[in-house]
């Protein structure tokens, strides 16, 4: 069930309280256009970005999260949890009202969200099917222009990748039968600007939520505050698409009540070793439009700093379809792959990679 102002959603007078195709279409934009939501969507779009340094962990605990992972935190454990370099991915956040217990998601295709949710909510219930469970979400700009649907069938199935997701994030959640209280929708047109060539793109690709007070804002974090383990865990969320075990779930990153980082091992084949080699034979402007599902909206550094390697097409026989699969691995990841393309050299004995907090507020490998 969904509340917005403290007051069930969709009441009668909602076009979503309708069965039909295009029930979680109406449901959306439903939500979105509530004068309650706009207002908050003003008020975030007004807020600066925090940018989150290395120098910041020192001072603060911090958790933060790659694309397909999830974490779980204690308030009396960790002060921030964080995301970012979402363009059509989306950052969810879902909060406890009464324990602070706050788990936070990067959401990256509809086929997690059923799954993913269930895993988010593991621990943030605490056992309490009652509980107020605050939500909010950043991201998945508007990559289609949506403002032309007429409403029907030709509005319930838009190309694109953020409107399904975001779509399927609202519907998933107004089914379940847990209390979500919706705070914050940044996604689509509300996080929508044009650049200077006319291209949509992002307005925040991340945000930062304050686990004692619940406040949320947005923001950007750089390399060195990307911790731990950050090569590892990219090539994980590459190679977690041909495992089927993690089919349909989030990546479990973080150990919530030993505030400790654990990264499962995973395997990747010569398969993806060879991509890694051909691709990183591109010319710069290839990899931009060929391996990004946003590529007029990746930041400046997409290809100089990071030169990273996006969406590989694989064919998927279960499906019978084409999927395209997000990869966001930089030219640091091609290198290790193709020092260490064999996994087991990454996790000895099939392993995890356990990293614990330090005093200074730095990530140390304990194995």
């Amino acid at each position: 069930m969904i509340y917005v102002d403290g007051v069930l959603f969709p009441d009668e007078n909602s076009s979503s309280s309708l069965s039909s195709s295009s029930q979680g279409s109406s449901l959306l934009l439903d939500v979105m256009t509530h004068p309650v939501i706009i207002s908050a969507s003003e008020s975030f779009k007004n807020l600066e970005e925090q940018r989150v340094t290395e120098s910041c962990s020192r001072k603060d605990r911090y958790v933060y999260i790659f694309q397909r992972e999830y974490a779980v935190v204690n308030p009396a454990l960790v002060d921030f949890v964080g995301m970012d370099e979402a363009t059509t991915c989306v950052g969810l956040v879902i909060r406890n009202r009464k324990s602070g217990v706050t788990s936070i998601a990067h959401m990256d295709s509809p086929k997690v969200v059923d799954l993913g949710i269930s895993q988010m909510l593991s621990l943030v219930m605490e056992d309490d099917s009652d509980a107020e469970i605050d939500v909010h979400m950043v991201g998945g700009y508007e990559d289609v222009d949506l403002k032309n649907a007429n409403g029907g069938g030709d509005y319930a199935k838009p190309e694109g990748y953020s409107f399904p997701l975001c779509c399927k994030l609202v519907e998933t959640l107004q089914k379940r039968r847990e209390n979500f209280h919706i705070k914050t929708l940044f996604i689509l047109g509300n996080n929508t600007k044009l650049d200077a060539q006319g291209n949509a793109c992002p307005i925040f690709n991340g945000c930062l939520v304050n686990t004692s007070t619940g406040d949320i804002v947005p923001a950007s974090f750089n390399r060195s505050s990307r911790c731990p383990d950050e090569l590892v865990r990219r090539i994980r969320v590459s190679a977690s698409f041909d495992d089927p075990s993690w089919r349909g779930k989030l990546l479990d990153t973080y150990d919530t009540k030993n505030d400790r980082f654990i990264i499962e091992p995973c395997s990747w084949t010569m398969r993806l070793v060879e991509y890694v080699w051909e691709l990183n034979q591109l010319p710069d402007e290839e990899i931009l439009v060929n391996c990004s599902t946003s590529p007029s909206a990746e930041g400046p550094d997409f290809i100089d700093n990071e030169r990273r390697l996006d969406l590989i097409i694989i064919y998927n026989s279960e499906w019978n379809m084409m999927i395209r699969i997000l990869f966001c691995v930089c030219f640091r990841i091609w290198k290790y792959l193709l020092k260490y393309p064999e996994w087991s050299k990454t996790f000895p004995k099939r392993q995890p990679r356990v990293f614990e907090r330090t005093a200074n507020g730095s990530w140390n490998s304990v194995f």
